[in-house]
């Protein structure tokens, strides 16, 4: 999901359109009732979309009934030069979710699995231990100032894997974390900050004590898919719920979030149509039966693409790169990136010829039926 990066994966949010313009809130789009609490990642079938289609996505996507979805900024795309923001980008898309009755899950990576950043030019790359915080407290507060519909806020994403090797700096991090924390709270209290872990690698690896070393802020959040380490499916609909119980497990008195989750119909890692609708259906009991202990839950994604185009060994991100990889040679290898590329791209609930599949149908009647 992977992001993708691995675990974090980065729907396709680089757009061309002919008119970069902030969409007022006074859309005449009509106002209905949606569930905050269930979101999806809206992305493009594309990488390139006029602002129109764009608009017509998003329409689709919330006539769900969905009420959330998640926004992907970083930091040297958001603030390229020191103190000087591009709000181009960002306010389409947040303008868009505003339209549309959304609230947003914001991810600004800080950690971005193995990776730190990506930083803007004017910072470097700096390790954990020299990360500025009163840089990175003012761009937060930057951003959360002008998007007042973000009401949650993920700032590691993929965080087991930074640690997994490196569990020295967890403490150096946990303070970081602690007094961003503290002083974006300041300014913007009823925003929610959380770290977000990778559960099927958490599983796989036995991270579950770097989880519950850093179940801190107001919600431990996990993306979440049902593979081994090569990618590749290796469970039902029925073990992919026993994974997200252990969360209860893991941590029993924490608010947990749902940040990434999803299914792939790829056939090439062993995912269908049937199983991600089966997934799907057993999620929303998984969802109704634990209420109470989730902030929200959002699904990884809407549109399918083109196979072959949603993971490189390296990921751009404006004008970085993120090496996507899992901790060792194999990680990182040409199988694994090919099965990552058929699960990401085909996770969809809309292929790329814009029919629904069943996921999609199912999806829908789950959330009319808590609404």
């Amino acid at each position: 999901m992977d992001k993708r990066i691995l675990g974090i994966t980065i729907p396709v949010f680089i757009i061309i359109i002919v008119c970069l313009m902030f969409i007022s809130s006074s859309s005449e789009i009509e106002t209905k009732k949606n569930n905050e609490k269930i979101g999806l990642v809206i992305n493009s079938p594309t990488s390139t979309v006029s602002l129109q289609q764009l608009e017509g996505i998003f329409t689709d996507a919330s006539s769900s009934g969905i009420g959330r979805s998640n926004v992907y900024l970083f930091w040297n795309i958001i603030e390229p030069v020191e103190g000087e923001f591009d709000w181009s980008q960002s306010d389409i898309i947040l303008g868009l979710n505003e339209n549309n009755n959304n609230k947003v899950t914001l991810y600004f990576s800080i950690i971005n699995g193995e990776t730190l950043g990506p930083f803007p030019n004017w910072i470097g790359k700096p390790p954990i231990f020299l990360i500025n915080e009163d840089e990175l407290v003012n761009t937060l507060d930057n951003i959360l100032s002008r998007y007042h519909i973000i009401d949650s806020l993920v700032i590691a994403g993929e965080t087991e894997s930074q640690f997994r090797f490196n569990e020295q700096n967890i403490p150096v991090y946990k303070e970081l974390f602690s007094n961003v924390y503290d002083r974006v709270k300041e300014k913007h209290p009823d925003v929610k900050i959380g770290n977000s872990f990778a559960l099927h690698q958490v599983i796989n690896k036995n991270l579950e004590h770097i989880v519950n070393d850093l179940a801190i802020g107001d919600f431990v959040a996990f993306s979440y898919t049902p593979t081994d380490i090569l990618n590749e499916i290796i469970k039902t609909p029925e073990d992919a719920i026993n994974d997200l119980n252990k969360i209860f497990e893991i941590l029993p008195n924490n608010k947990i979030a749902f940040f990434e989750i999803g299914w792939s119909t790829s056939e090439f890692v062993g995912g269908s149509f049937v199983s991600q609708e089966e997934f799907i259906d057993k999620l929303f009991s998984f969802y109704t039966e634990n209420e109470s202990k989730i902030e929200f839950i959002t699904w990884y994604r809407l549109y399918d693409q083109e196979t072959g185009s949603c993971v490189n060994n390296e990921q751009d991100i404006g004008d970085q790169k993120i090496i996507v990889g899992g901790s060792s040679s194999m990680g990182t290898s040409e199988h694994v990136i090919k099965r990552l590329n058929q699960y990401n791209c085909n996770a969809g609930l809309v292929d790329v010829n814009q029919n629904h599949k069943l996921g999609w149908i199912e999806f829908e009647n789950q959330i009319q039926m808590l609404n």
